[in-house]
């Protein structure tokens, strides 16, 4: 008997981590453009971190003919700095349907850029139009609300660096703010030559979440470079979008009405 719980207690010691119960799956789509690339190995491995600490699984491509396949095992689709707008018409359908079906989306800074008109339905899931935005500053985010978990372990003013992106709402989609920035902290004007940028004042959402079809979306515009990919908060407010798309879960309820 002593024998058999200790050769027990052995390979228990020895399980590997793939054991553990997978509570869900995600797609992450993330293609190298020609300003969004160095943050691709260093996303991917702090992804894979998080995966082993919170028990879930994710494909990475950087192919869209993963869109090809069945959506409906993933718990949600996640666009890592890369638009809707690399799907080909069968491939948008595809996710349409999915979203329809109940899938649901993040989308990560670049991811939310999209041109004009290409795609009015991803225009809609991204729920804001991003136009020309200022170059990349040091900033005051804001926490917008504080019942959200892509806010759980913010302070309510964290000084941030990122392209602090300026939108419009040309659909009239209603989205839940979770963060915004404090425009007196940077100079929303500061841009590349012949260009133009504009503030937009005091409601300047900068992360989201909102409901697509059946589906939930969480989008936040932060992302920009690679050393974000390893910073506690940043991946602390990813983190926790990405557990609201899946689950719907952790949102505090809002306060009673007197």
């Amino acid at each position: 008997m002593k024998r058999s719980l200790m050769a027990l207690a052995a390979s228990m010691a020895m399980a590997p981590d793939s054991w553990a119960d997978s509570q869900f799956k995600l797609l992450v789509l993330a293609m190298p453009s020609k300003y969004h690339y160095e943050y691709i190995p260093i996303a991917r491995d702090s992804l894979e971190r998080l995966a082993k600490l919170h028990a879930f699984e994710f494909d990475w491509t950087n192919k869209t003919q993963s869109f090809d396949g069945d959506l409906s095992r993933y718990a949600a689709v996640v666009f890592m700095n890369t638009p809707g707008e690399e799907l080909n018409p069968a491939q948008r359908q595809k996710f349409e349907a999915y979203m329809r079906a109940g899938g649901n989306a993040v989308v990560v800074h670049r991811a939310a850029i999209t041109p004009p008109d290409n795609w009015p339905w991803y225009e809609k899931l991204v729920g804001r139009r991003v136009g020309v935005h200022p170059m990349l500053q040091t900033g005051v985010v804001t926490v917008a609300d504080k019942g959200f978990p892509a806010t759980y372990g913010l302070p309510e003013r964290w000084i941030w660096s990122d392209e602090f992106y300026t939108t419009t709402n040309p659909y009239n989609i209603r989205i839940n703010t979770v963060l915004g920035v404090d425009e007196a902290s940077y100079d929303p004007r500061k841009i590349w030559p012949g260009q133009v940028s504009e503030p937009m004042g005091k409601d300047h959402p900068i992360a989201w979440h909102h409901q697509v079809e059946k589906g939930r979306v969480f989008v936040t515009t932060l992302g920009h470079n690679g050393e974000m990919y390893r910073d506690p908060q940043y991946l602390g407010h990813l983190m926790g979008g990405i557990y609201w798309a899946v689950t719907g879960k952790g949102a505090a309820p809002a306060p009673a009405l007197r």
